[in-house]
């Protein structure tokens, strides 16, 4: 069944409009709704949770309130599927980031840098991830918690399979990676100067000369 936005698209004898900003552009609901979470992004970051109005996020994005309303119920439905959209791509990073090679000591250093860059790049992003303010909302939690909980599965995977560690034994030192990775990453946005590889490069190596010089995996110092 289509929406609003769909029907007056198909009545108007066109599948798809241009993907452009302002009022009155007719997109397909995956790219509206794309559209419509990067405007909230940018009124979240800019105002919290509390003091955003889905009357400023439509405005932002260029679209009547009716138009938001059919894509997000409410503004905490809204935050919600924004907050998961960021958990989702720090997740895959990580993932790709143990998938891209074979090198266990590479594979650490790119898990490290998937947390500073995930940091670094959209400090927005980061902070409703590690720093939200609603996390006494109980789907919140669930999101945030997710983001570590999913980096934790992933790395754990990796060491038990290279390092013949039973699953407890692993999932300690992957919860260890993942604890250090976020807590560096956002110590060195907050307060230091150094370039973003040479603080990964310090941080994968402490981690690096932990798991590596204790257990027999195939990356070589």
């Amino acid at each position: 069944m289509m929406d609003t936005e769909q029907a007056q698209t198909h009545a108007s004898g066109r599948n798809t409009d241009t993907a452009t900003l302002g009022r009155g552009v007719r997109l397909p609901r995956t790219e509206r709704r794309a559209q419509l979470l990067a405007a909230a992004q940018e009124v979240f970051a800019a105002n919290g949770y509390h003091a955003a109005a889905m009357d400023d996020i439509a405005e932002r994005a260029g679209v009547s309130k009716p138009v938001l309303y059919q894509h997000f119920p409410g503004k905490l439905d809204l935050y919600i599927a924004l907050l998961e959209s960021h958990v989702d791509t720090l997740v895959s990073t990580v993932q790709q980031a143990l998938a891209s090679t074979t090198d266990n000591k590479q594979r650490v250093r790119n898990a490290v840098r998937a947390f500073f860059e995930f940091v670094n790049n959209d400090v927005g992003a980061f902070r409703m991830v590690f720093e939200s303010d609603l996390r006494g909302e109980p789907a919140v939690q669930e999101a945030v918690d997710r983001a570590t909980s999913a980096s934790v599965d992933a790395i754990t995977e990796t060491i038990t399979a290279d390092a013949g560690l039973d699953e407890e034994k692993a999932r300690l030192l992957a919860v260890g990676l993942v604890g250090m990775s976020q807590v560096s990453a956002r110590f060195w946005l907050a307060n230091s100067s150094m370039s973003l590889e040479e603080a990964v490069s310090l941080t994968s190596t402490l981690a690096w000369r932990g798991i590596g010089a204790g257990f027999p995996l195939s990356g070589r110092d």
